[in-house]
């Protein structure tokens, strides 16, 4: 890592509850998960939750020097929450404020081995949230600043993103490099029914980095088409039906409308990157790399490690760590790709957010051992396998 560089991560924060139901098959869990049925559940983990706790938290692990900012109640849950960051270092929650009107966000996770997630989620203080939250004078003194998870956060959305957008502008001004994270929002909800493109406008020219999954920027940027692929394909469908020309188009609309680096979060078939031009690369804050050219025009695509799942609760956040932890650390694009899926992988090897995350050394080793990556075989035009660095660069990238 180059001396001096850090990060301060901001957003959603919440308690996660985990009860354990590791003796289910997804069959068994839908016949009996309904009215009148009862599940026997194991132990239940108590974890925090939110881009604040998962990609924040990952990042310390990893050795990144991170601040927290977010907002919890005056409550149990609230005191849980500083409980469990404060273990991870003594004094890490400082930066969360307490919102004595408000109650502790929390998730109830219902995670079944081969099964995608069902949360029960209460927003609480996540929702009285805003930019005048944010403690400037700290941002400025960091190298970068992730936000995570405003489409889940009433005052960061309503009024059309004002806030995002204001709280992005003036933290690209103190010469900080800025990072956003999305969540999908329930479509029938008041963040559902906003326009996130609009929205999404107004906001990139002040962020230099977005990393959102594949179905958040289509539920952003592709509304009908995201309705249409939920209707007929199902949540696992969508991503099955992600092509790389659709990845190629929705990542150029991004760039066009201000992005720098362009990542989509494609599950279990690994991550996506597309960066800007080389002089997009140097205007892109504090923690722009040396090599600015190394990193301009690229469009890769990078399979997952193979591992055990036994839970994906925070996979995408833990992925996001591992990217900007690279960046912080001056790699290249493709060892930021793969040191993205290693934390990632690691992540879903542990029920929690949190658990599987490894230091950095030991995740680098993993990596140079050896450790075998899932097949991506990608018959598509443009597209060409790059042996060095096992993964793919798109027709609009070149090679490394």
């Amino acid at each position: 890592m180059l001396a001096g560089r850090s990060a301060v991560v901001a957003g959603h924060i919440c308690l996660d509850i985990i009860p354990e139901l590791a003796g289910y098959t997804p069959a068994q869990f839908e016949q009996t998960f309904r009215p009148g049925g009862q599940l026997v559940a194991g132990p239940v983990t108590l974890c925090t939750g939110g881009a604040v706790s998962n990609t924040g938290l990952a990042l310390h692990k990893l050795g990144i020097p991170t601040r927290l900012m977010g907002k919890i109640g005056d409550d149990l849950f609230g005191q849980a929450v500083q409980g469990i960051v404060d273990a991870h270092a003594p004094g890490l929650s400082a930066g969360l404020l307490v919102d004595r009107e408000a109650s502790t966000s929390h998730t109830l996770i219902i995670n079944v081995p081969g099964r995608d997630r069902t949360f029960l989620h209460c927003p609480g203080a996540n929702d009285t949230f805003s930019a005048e939250d944010v403690r400037y004078d700290v941002v400025g003194a960091a190298s970068l600043f992730h936000f995570g998870y405003p489409t889940v956060m009433k005052r960061m959305f309503e009024d059309g993103g004002a806030a995002l957008v204001d709280m992005f502008r003036r933290i690209q001004g103190l010469g900080v490099t800025t990072s956003l994270d999305l969540a999908l929002p329930d479509p029938n909800s008041p963040a559902g029914r906003l326009n996130w493109a609009a929205i999404l406008r107004d906001a990139m020219p002040f962020v230099d980095i977005i990393l959102p999954s594949i179905e958040e920027s289509l539920f952003m940027l592709r509304r009908e088409g995201f309705d249409e692929l939920a209707r007929t394909q199902g949540g696992a469908g969508i991503l099955r039906s992600v092509t790389p020309s659709m990845l190629s188009a929705l990542s150029a609309e991004l760039v066009a409308m201000g992005g720098k680096i362009v990542g989509f979060k494609l599950g279990d078939r690994g991550l996506y990157l597309r960066t800007g031009s080389e002089a997009a690369m140097r205007a892109l804050g504090a923690a722009r790399p040396v090599d600015a050219a190394a990193w301009a025009d690229r469009e890769l695509w990078v399979p997952c490690f193979q591992v055990d799942v036994v839970g994906t609760t925070g996979a995408g956040d833990a992925t996001i760590a591992g990217f900007l932890g690279a960046l912080l650390r001056d790699m290249g694009p493709a060892e930021a790709l793969t040191m993205a899926v290693a934390v990632g992988a690691c992540n879903v090897e542990a029920a929690d957010a949190l658990s599987g995350v490894r230091s950095w050394d030991d995740t680098l080793r993993r990596v140079k051992s050896g450790w075998a990556r899932h097949e991506l075989d990608l018959d598509a035009p443009g597209w060409r396998l790059d042996e060095r660095h096992r993964m793919w660069t798109g027709p609009a990238g070149r090679m490394g």
